[in-house]
């Protein structure tokens, strides 16, 4: 199949990758619209459903490479971070919040099908550990309690022992950080610092009055975060490999990452030899 790589005279994919089907839209280089359905999980044939489908629409055999000059670029958006947290499946999380909030999240707004039973069945925690954080600011911004170096000291050993036990994901909520976000990001260095691959700070993930909301946004993001930095950078990995391969550098397809929004990842491969084109979108 012979394919322009003229500027705007490429494909662009939208892709839906769910729990059981990969739904595709695609324009092709003359402007149609197409839509293409496939098993999101059909190992038999193919390995990932998105690929699987590129190569569909594209005409491709599968021995065929993929020619990034045809393409221009691939948006796509999953639940692979929805069926993570409804099978538990995210990554290992340690909590880091203000000293005597360390069950806050636990308690969260004791609410409860009934109100009167004797017997109350909390939730799992998404997090694996706490630790308290000497450390207090005022609603007004007024230190109440520094972050100083002994404290700084002790917490990089507790950090230190959380990693020696494989937690790599960092979630940081304290008191009034949403406003005033000095400490979390001086413990977000010090997790950096440790070796700690996912930091969530709450001032940055859910920049909201209230803790346990505030809280429970920001360990959701360290939980499902690198589940989906993962499946991304696997599915950039395989596209880029695929056309890149026999292509020349400035036709690759260069991978960006987007964190999810509404329950999706998005993951956004743009050519690199052309900028953006100005189709306008098609919803």
């Amino acid at each position: 199949m012979t394919l322009s790589p003229l500027h705007n005279q490429r494909w662009q994919f939208w892709i839906d990758r769910g729990g059981t089907f990969t739904d595709i839209v695609a324009r092709r280089p003359d402007g149609q619209i197409i839509v293409h359905k496939l098993l999101s999980e059909n190992p038999d044939r193919y390995a990932d459903a998105p690929i699987q489908g590129i190569r569909d629409l594209l005409g491709l055999k599968k021995d065929e490479t993929i020619p990034a000059a045809a393409i221009e670029a691939v948006k796509m958006g999953t639940t692979v971070a929805t069926n993570a947290l409804l099978e538990r499946k995210g990554d290992r999380v340690l909590l880091l919040t203000t000293r005597g909030f360390k069950d806050a999240l636990r308690i969260g707004y004791q609410n409860r099908p009934n109100i009167f039973a004797r017997h109350i069945e909390l939730p799992e925690m998404l997090y694996e550990q706490a630790i308290e954080v000497n450390e207090r600011l005022s609603a007004e911004g007024e230190v109440l309690v520094s972050l100083n170096n002994l404290e700084e000291t002790r917490l990089i050993q507790s950090l230190q022992k959380a990693f020696e036990t494989g937690i790599r994901a960092c979630a940081i909520v304290l008191m009034h950080g949403y406003r005033y976000p000095a400490h979390e990001v001086r413990l977000g260095e010090l997790a950096r610092q440790v070796g700690f691959t996912q930091i969530s700070l709450s001032h940055q993930v859910s920049p909201l009055i209230k803790l346990v909301s505030r809280g429970d946004t920001t360990v959701v993001d360290a939980y499902l975060s690198p589940i989906l930095r993962r499946y991304v950078d696997r599915v950039a990995g395989q596209l880029k490999a695929a056309a890149s391969s026999q292509q020349p550098a400035d036709e690759q397809l260069l991978a960006q990452f987007h964190p999810y929004q509404e329950g999706t990842a998005s993951i956004q491969l743009q050519n690199a030899s052309h900028p953006p084109s100005t189709h306008p979108p098609i919803y």
